[in-house]
């Protein structure tokens, strides 16, 4: 398995390591995830995120370029400004989410998941060769530091107070800062080059405000968030009218466009979804992922894509895909033949607390 540039921190710390997307990550440290989770609610969690890739595009036609692969407006990206977006297939579903920051008038980054960095890439070079750009994979550590008091605690040692949700800076060369991540809390994301990556993250340690965070506690606070997770909650044969994320794509290019997925799109849009994403309660213990949904008469109306307990919710909490039909009526998990009533809600489920 391949390693981040924080392994022996881990290690040291006393980490459960576990493989995630290839490499060897840590699961939760001597603190247990709830006790993780709520800290980082509370105060400020440090997650090791250096499995995630950077792709760096420049070149002339680097707005237009970004504009095929995404389905929004590059070229009206202000310089600084970070935003969600996601690649399509020709059938409009989706091959990976990501954030994608103009750096520069012809200069943009492509930070995208770990577990879908191979086909990312892939899917980058195939389309590069039709524009003037240069692609280039950064070697980076990456860290996010997320809570509450991640503010405090990161502009003792870099200048950060005035950035506002998704706004981005490169502060010294070779690190790059977005407020942003993937908790529903206030945060940040921090690269730099891997040499300095080491003392840096002792430098953030030894704030008593700051804890490691394994991945346990990650996907217990997204999910809280209400925040899809690649590989469960969005794949290539889900379109983000299904997956609830047409809010990330402006209204003009809804009905078609020059970005790769553009006809299929408009086409699912027109047509309508038969199905879709909701957020749902379940009565009693938590319900995992791939657990069938019934109805009143115990025929399928969709699948829970992830699932699991709320430490700040306090309860169960899940994410399923649901036929339209269905998505009113009562809905209900099939564990082991056994109906158990799933309440339908509003996500998230713990509000987020961005800096705005």
């Amino acid at each position: 398995m391949k390693t981040t540039p924080f392994h022996e921190l881990h290690i040291a710390a006393n980490a459960k390591m576990g493989e995630f997307a290839g490499f060897d990550m840590p699961l939760f440290y001597s603190l247990g995830v709830m006790k993780e989770h709520l800290h980082t609610r509370q105060q400020a969690g440090l997650f090791d995120i250096s499995h995630m890739v950077h792709v760096q595009i420049s070149g002339n036609e680097t707005a237009k370029f970004i504009s095929r692969l995404c389905p929004y407006h590059a070229d009206q990206q202000t310089v600084g400004q970070a935003r969600y977006t996601y690649f399509l297939n020709d059938t409009a579903g989706i091959i990976d989410d990501l954030i994608v920051t103009r750096l520069g008038e012809n200069r943009f980054l492509i930070v995208a998941n770990a577990g879908c960095a191979e086909k990312d890439v892939a899917h980058i070079n195939t389309h590069a060769v039709q524009f003037d750009v240069a692609v280039e994979i950064l070697p980076r550590a990456f860290l996010a530091l997320q809570g509450p008091l991640a503010g405090k605690a990161l502009n003792e040692h870099l200048p950060v107070s005035e950035l506002a949700f998704l706004d981005a800076i490169e502060p010294k060369e070779g690190w790059f800062i977005s407020r942003s991540g993937y908790t529903g809390e206030d945060g940040f994301e921090i690269a730099m080059p891997p040499d300095m990556a080491v003392d840096f993250a002792n430098t953030l340690l030894s704030d008593e405000r700051v804890e490691w965070i394994g991945l346990g506690a990650r996907d217990s606070l997204r999910l809280e968030a209400g925040l899809p997770l690649y590989g469960q909650d969005l794949a290539e044969d889900i379109s983000p009218h299904e997956a609830g994320l047409l809010w990330a794509i402006p209204k003009d290019l809804r009905e078609g466009g020059d970005f790769n997925g553009a006809a299929a799109l408009a086409e699912k849009i027109a047509t309508g979804r038969t199905r879709m994403r909701v957020g749902l309660l379940p009565d009693g213990r938590p319900v995992r992922g791939a657990t069938e949904l019934k109805n009143e008469t115990g025929g399928t109306i969709g699948k829970v894509t992830s699932g699991g307990f709320g430490p700040s919710l306090n309860g169960p909490m899940a994410l399923a895909l649901v036929d339209v039909s269905a998505a009113d009526a009562p809905i209900f998990a099939d564990i082991r033949g056994k109906l158990i009533p799933m309440i339908r809600t509003k996500t998230p489920f713990v509000p987020h607390n961005y800096k705005r």
